[in-house]
């Protein structure tokens, strides 16, 4: 991809979060434990799912494991150069280098949205159509559909990737986030503007509203199987509330940043509201399944017993 001809800004500076000394020294202490427990975390779900042979044969735990990879990517594609930043102050990013992490940055919550879809999916056919389940959700559909999320993901962003970097920046170059956010590069372009704003309202907007329909409308039909049948409802209700917790957090922070979008603090809540769905929300999704899901913590403990007698 040709980034912006006529381009006269080299280089982006990220203000990050805006604290003294001692506040920034306390925030990279934090968030570096709170990234290596993420990767920690999400790493050990991939482990268990791939050490046992039921669970990696399981259209349900396929989906986990890459979720989980999904999350330490997600995680990494903001959380060094943060961690950088807070170490080294200034926020100097290379032209490039921006317009990559905002393509992968974006690329991957895409990605993040689909994979919450698809796990909805296998959990709305497990508890509804449990006899046609182990026919539709075999394991080469499912790697059919993982394949789908990833490749989805990465293509939705690159039109509106393309047409911002096709803008002048000939002003400020001061981007106010810890990330290369298509809102402060949009921002600091020099108009015309073009297309670019358009075309990121229109995919972000698709991806939120579609997705997220689509996992209400899931559990809308799971309540009315819930209501007919009360004890598969109950049942089923223990294996969804994982997925319905992973739900609240994403698209609940998601939700928070834009209802904000107006107004002196919005710049603020949405770093705030971006930290937590990058960086926190991946840290609590892996204690989240572990905590409510029997089968994971019975193969977590089966792998402790491998390990301990090898």
């Amino acid at each position: 991809m040709e980034l912006a001809n006529g381009t006269t800004v080299q280089e982006f500076i990220l203000l990050g979060f805006q604290v003294g000394p001692q506040g920034r020294q306390l925030l990279l202490i934090f968030l570096s434990a709170v990234y290596t427990l993420t990767l920690a975390e999400n790493f050990i779900i991939i482990m268990i799912v791939v050490h046992d042979a039921r669970l990696a044969r399981l259209p349900m735990y396929i989906l986990l494991s890459n979720f989980s990879w999904l999350e330490m990517c997600y995680v990494t594609s903001t959380a060094p150069r943060m961690l950088f930043d807070l170490s080294f102050p200034g926020g100097v990013i290379s032209f490039h280098a921006c317009f990559l992490q905002f393509y992968i940055y974006f690329s991957l919550g895409t990605s993040e949205c689909l994979f919450l879809s698809a796990m909805a999916l296998d959990r709305f056919l497990a508890i509804c159509h449990p006899l046609c389940y182990p026919q539709i959700m075999s394991p080469d559909f499912c790697y059919v559909l993982v394949a789908a999320c990833w490749i989805f993901g990465f293509l939705c962003y690159i039109a509106p990737v393309f047409l911002i970097s096709r803008l002048s920046f000939c002003g400020s170059n001061i981007l106010d986030h810890f990330v290369c956010d298509s809102d402060q590069l949009l921002a600091v372009a020099c108009p015309p503007l073009g297309y670019a704003p358009l075309s990121c309202f229109i995919v972000t907007s698709c991806v939120i509203m579609v997705t997220f329909l689509f996992i209400v409308v899931s559990y809308a039909l799971f309540t009315l199987v819930k209501t007919s049948n009360e004890s598969t409802g109950i049942k089923g209700f223990s294996t969804v509330s994982s997925h319905l917790a992973v739900v609240t957090l994403f698209y609940g922070s998601v939700a928070a940043m834009y209802i904000g979008h107006s107004g002196e603090s919005h710049s603020d809540n949405a770093k705030v509201m971006a930290l937590f769905y990058t960086t926190f929300a991946p840290m609590l999704n892996p204690l989240i399944y572990c905590l409510r899901n029997d089968q994971v913590k019975e193969a977590l403990f089966r792998l402790l017993r491998t390990k301990r007698v090898m």
